[in-house]
């Protein structure tokens, strides 16, 4: 009886060592699969992070084609006079720095004119303009004068506009507002070298704006005196009724 429930128990054992098992990689393998589907449903449960929004850039505008050309008036033309049609080449920026350069050719070609006149004129700084020159040894003639002046001090002179030139456009994006962002053309920014006394704060904003309008005009002129004044110069006659000067 025992020999037979051994052999029984031996034949259920051999029988089972022939059922299939399972491979252990397939296993494995659900188990990935499983934990990867949980961690996209987690990551899909979780909201993305809304961007930052980004800052708005800010609004600087030009002035405006016609807030230029309305000012100075047109009372001597009757219109703008334009023959060229300059004005309607480029942007409002473009307007813009054409007014800002003819404000500070304007001042220059005064300054011009009024040192030209004054050494014709006679009128001589005391002391030496460099050693071994007087001021009062300067000629007469505007040309001659100036090929009188060394070399050095026709370079330092350039430079020194060439520094005021600088500053200027750094003053106008440091401290105020750039002509071509909606600043007033023609205004300097060069601390103390405009209106050092500020005889202008009194004004109300009429007075000021006619002052620019008459800086314009005088500016304009002088520009046409000192081109007459240096033609007259190097082509005596040119210019008729100018004295040779």
């Amino acid at each position: 009886m025992k020999i037979s429930a051994a052999l029984v128990l031996a034949a259920i054992g051999g029988a089972s060592a022939f059922v299939p098992r399972q491979p252990a990689l397939t296993r494995m393998s659900k188990t990935i699969v499983f934990e990867d589907a949980a961690e996209d449903a987690e990551a899909e449960a979780e909201p993305e992070p809304e961007p930052e929004p980004t800052p708005a850039a800010p609004t600087m505008a030009c002035i405006s084609k016609s807030d230029i050309l309305a000012a100075p008036n047109t009372l001597e033309f009757g219109s703008v006079w334009d023959p060229l049609g300059l004005a309607d080449i480029g942007s409002d920026e473009t307007l813009a720095w054409y007014r800002h350069s003819e404000i500070k050719h304007g001042r220059i070609a005064m300054a011009a004119f009024v040192g030209w006149w004054a050494v014709a004129a006679g009128a001589r700084l005391p002391g030496m303009l460099a050693f071994g020159t007087d001021f009062s040894s300067l000629p007469a003639k505007g040309l001659d004068a100036w090929d009188a002046v060394p070399g050095w001090g026709k370079a330092q002179m350039l430079l020194f506009a060439g520094l005021i030139e600088f500053h200027d456009e750094l003053f106008h994006s440091k401290r105020g507002t750039h002509y071509l962002r909606g600043g007033t053309p023609g205004k300097n920014m060069v601390p103390g070298l405009f209106d050092p006394f500020n005889l202008s704060g009194s004004k109300t904003e009429e007075a000021k704006a006619r002052g620019r309008d008459v800086e314009i005009k005088n500016g304009r002129l002088a520009m046409i005196g000192i081109a007459g004044l240096y033609f007259q110069s190097v082509l005596p006659g040119s210019v008729p009724l100018q004295p040779d000067c």
